[in-house]
């Protein structure tokens, strides 16, 4: 069994979703696993991963909405703020979603959904460079 691994930097621009799903299929392409698993894993504790619709950007928004209510930036709830008044609901948002994220890969390919693609969630309010470990492991030709 062959196991690949690289990290990808990723600079977010604020609290959004960032599509990822092509720079993970890369590694997948580099790594020559035709059978296996994928895992992404985000080394970060205010950001987190998502697989979820790729083709409709209105569920985009209605998830980061949705969020935003579940876990409003309101210092006054928070005693954690050594960072901002987003840090904490930052904190929350990922302990509510997920660090990292498997897939399956079949014939050189992750087996995702027709709809479904990789989203790096950035929970914070100004930009980041975050980092993302691809860990790739299967059988080749």
């Amino acid at each position: 069994m062959k196991h690949n691994q690289i990290a990808l930097k990723i600079k977010t621009t604020g609290k959004s979703l960032h599509k990822i799903t092509s720079q993970v299929e890369q590694a997948v392409t580099k790594s020559a696993v035709v059978t296996g698993l994928c895992t992404v894993f985000v080394r970060h504790t205010s950001a987190s991963l998502l697989i979820q619709e790729n083709a409709d950007p209105d569920v985009l928004r209605d998830l980061e909405n949705f969020f935003s209510q579940l876990v409003p930036e309101d210092s006054m709830r928070y005693i954690h703020s050594a960072e901002g008044a987003d840090d904490m609901p930052a904190h929350i948002r990922s302990a509510l979603t997920h660090t990292s994220e498997h897939i399956p890969i079949s014939r050189g390919r992750l087996v995702l959904g027709t709809w479904q693609g990789i989203y790096l969630w950035e929970h914070r309010q100004r930009s980041h460079q975050r980092e993302v470990i691809v860990h790739i492991s299967g059988d080749e030709n």
